[in-house]
């Protein structure tokens, strides 16, 4: 049972890092369908230059530079050229799916098999140790991991607790209110863009070089389109988002648990299954308040 919960958590982290950020883009008002696209690129980025580095840790790095620039790209054409926010989001997705294919074809000889990078390391943490369950569950994770879980906390703290958090919420509901009180509606999406990005590419890492060593097309599957339903099905708050991807995650790890034990059912039925689950909690939770200004780009000059 130890084992099934750590597999379910392991597989939570990129779900959780990438939606946790994202929901500063979504609460500001920026509707970042790209955070596909980010976690693809983030996923191969770190996979490439920790392979071409030999260490996970400057892959990480370097994909977070990297990172930044995509978050720059991602804010001018949505906040400054205000470009239709779904469009744009479309069209980013496809251009990873193509970028990072043609890059890992040219940088690696897929036919003699998928190359293998450094992976991070794991952390012991001596104070777990002597508890019963929680030592053997949450000990000797890598970074990402307890990132991810710091993160929850830190978001729960900014969005309910501090000014900063007041100031997005106001952005995101009324960008217009919050600008007559002196607040850069530009500046607030600029950077909450920002996070949402880094941290993207932090839920693509967690795939690569925190846990599976290799990048293949499209690996990230979806996760990102996952991430954005979690923060539906957690309706915009940090702790309903963190139930989302638990519940994501550990569907991920039943299915991979169904296809170890052995059936007569074919295994993309299992696939399947946390995809159905998911969509299954969206229909049971049903709609969800998104911020008002949610997707629509702001002019100072119109309501």
């Amino acid at each position: 049972m130890e084992l099934f919960i750590v597999s379910g958590l392991i597989l939570t982290i990129p779900i959780l890092l990438a939606s946790m950020g994202d929901l500063y883009a979504e609460k500001s008002g920026v509707l970042n369908l790209g955070i596909e696209a980010t976690m693809l690129m983030g996923a191969y980025f770190s996979y490439h230059f920790a392979y071409f580095l030999d260490s996970a840790a400057k892959g990480i790095f370097v994909a977070l530079g990297i990172g930044v620039l995509i978050a720059l790209i991602n804010g001018l054409f949505l906040v400054t050229l205000k470009v239709d926010q779904v469009v744009y989001g479309v069209g980013i997705n496809m251009l990873a799916a193509g970028l990072t294919s043609t890059l890992f074809r040219k940088s690696f000889a897929i036919g003699s098999g998928y190359e293998k990078c450094p992976l991070l390391p794991k952390i012991q943490i001596e104070a777990l140790n002597g508890i019963p369950y929680i030592g053997s569950i949450f000990n000797n994770q890598n970074i990402l991991f307890y990132l991810a879980i710091i993160m929850v906390v830190v978001t729960i703290i900014v969005l309910k607790k501090t000014k900063a958090g007041l100031v997005i919420r106001a952005v995101g509901d009324n960008p217009h209110a919050a600008d007559s009180l002196g607040v850069s509606v530009v500046k607030v999406r600029y950077l909450c863009i920002l996070v949402s990005t880094l941290f993207g590419v932090l839920g693509g890492s967690a795939l690569t070089v925190g846990d599976l060593r290799f990048f293949q097309d499209g690996m990230t599957a979806g996760r990102g389109y996952i991430a954005l339903a979690t923060i539906i099905f957690g309706r915009f708050s940090p702790l309903g988002v963190l139930m989302g991807a638990l519940l994501f995650g550990m569907a991920d790890a039943l299915q991979l648990k169904m296809q170890v034990l052995g059936s007569q059912i074919p295994y993309q039925l299992y696939i399947m299954m946390p995809y159905v689950v998911t969509l299954v909690a969206l229909f049971i939770v049903g709609s969800s308040i998104a911020p008002k200004y949610q997707g629509k780009p702001f002019y100072r000059d119109r309501d």
